[in-house]
């Protein structure tokens, strides 16, 4: 996880430098990640649409060799060769994103290194010395306690100069009256709006994205692909629950980014207007294939007549100089002459 956490720390470390506040930092960096999405956004809702436009063709072979499931595979490999469709391809940016949230969660849990830029050695003393006041703090993300400790009894940290007490205490971790290092619970604090508007922004972008795209839900991948769509408004709350608030507060502006960003989308790239497009296409290429091979068969016959046409010339022309020949033959050696028949030119 430090892997993606330190690229995504150091973004974070330049927008808190400019922005000087820790919630907006999330939220700008929150929308820097849907814009980089964008492009894989667009593939995803052009992959649905050559999913609609298939899906006659996927069903018509799953019905024809459904008792062969080699055969069955083999048809639909050679189908997405030829419409250029990868089943996997929507799955991407849903990926993508889980990685940017697990390198993000790094970055939330250890905020000192990846934002301050405090040395490892200093966070480890200051750790030891919050252990010794008592304070209770969780073994995944001591560095937020740290940073509420020492803003409430500066003293204790003395030690450490006051170069790291002025650092933490200037980092504010509060958000319009919401401290985004403490966890979410199910006590009634505004906190406990974190998981739960987490859970609805997941489920409105997957219910759009169901209702827009129904076509994912069938065929091959359709499977794995409902489980993520379901699944995120389950996740969302859960994983809020379990670490600081800034990583459901990410996962909140990221949910209402998408829904923008899907509103947005539709209006140029329409999953059901591409669809009908796709398949009207599709269905152009094959009426068009569709007469190649009837031009190709008038060919074929054309020339099978042609062929026919010439070999009865040939047989008369043939049939003529046989005929010749014997009437030679009778009039040298005084033979009877007889008729060509068909046998004689067999």
């Amino acid at each position: 996880m430090n892997i993606l956490g330190y690229p995504l720390g150091l973004i974070m470390r330049l927008l808190y430098n400019i922005l000087h506040s820790y919630g907006w930092s999330l939220i700008l960096f929150t929308l820097l990640v849907r814009l980089v999405l964008v492009p894989l956004s667009i593939k995803q809702q052009k992959s649905s649409a050559k999913m609609a436009a298939i899906q006659p063709q996927m069903q018509e072979i799953q019905k024809m060799y459904a008792k062969n499931q080699t055969k069955m595979n083999e048809e639909l490999q050679k189908l997405y060769q030829r419409e250029k469709y990868n089943p996997a391809g929507g799955c991407l940016p849903m990926l993508i994103t889980l990685l940017v949230l697990f390198g993000l969660i790094d970055v939330i849990y250890n905020p000192m290194q990846h934002i301050l830029g405090i040395s490892a050695d200093v966070i480890t003393q200051a750790t030891e010395i919050m252990k010794g006041l008592g304070v209770a703090f969780s073994q995944y993300s001591p560095q937020t306690a740290i940073i509420s400790s020492v803003q409430a009894n500066p003293e204790a940290y003395a030690a450490l100069g006051t170069d790291f007490i002025t650092t933490l205490q200037s980092f504010d971790l509060n958000f319009f009256g919401i401290n985004l290092g403490e966890t979410p619970s199910l006590s009634l604090s505004p906190l406990i709006l974190i998981p739960i508007l987490s859970g609805v922004t997941a489920f409105i972008p997957s219910w759009l994205s169901m209702k827009n795209n129904p076509a994912m839900l069938e065929g091959p991948g359709a499977g794995s692909m409902k489980v993520m769509l379901l699944g995120s408004p389950l996740r969302s709350p859960y994983i809020a629950f379990q670490g600081p608030a800034g990583v459901g507060m990410y996962w909140i502006f990221s949910n209402v980014f998408m829904m923008i960003q899907t509103m947005v989308l539709n209006k140029f790239y329409n999953p059901k207007e591409m669809a009908e497009k796709a398949k009207q296409e599709a269905e152009q290429r094959r009426e068009q294939e569709r007469l190649e091979r009837i031009e190709a068969k008038k060919k074929a016959r054309a020339g099978d007549a042609e062929a026919k046409e010439r070999g009865k010339k040939q047989k008369v022309i043939n049939r003529q100089m046989l005929a010749e020949a014997r009437k030679r033959d009778a009039e040298k050696y005084g033979d009877v002459y007889t008729e060509v028949t068909d046998d004689d030119l067999e």
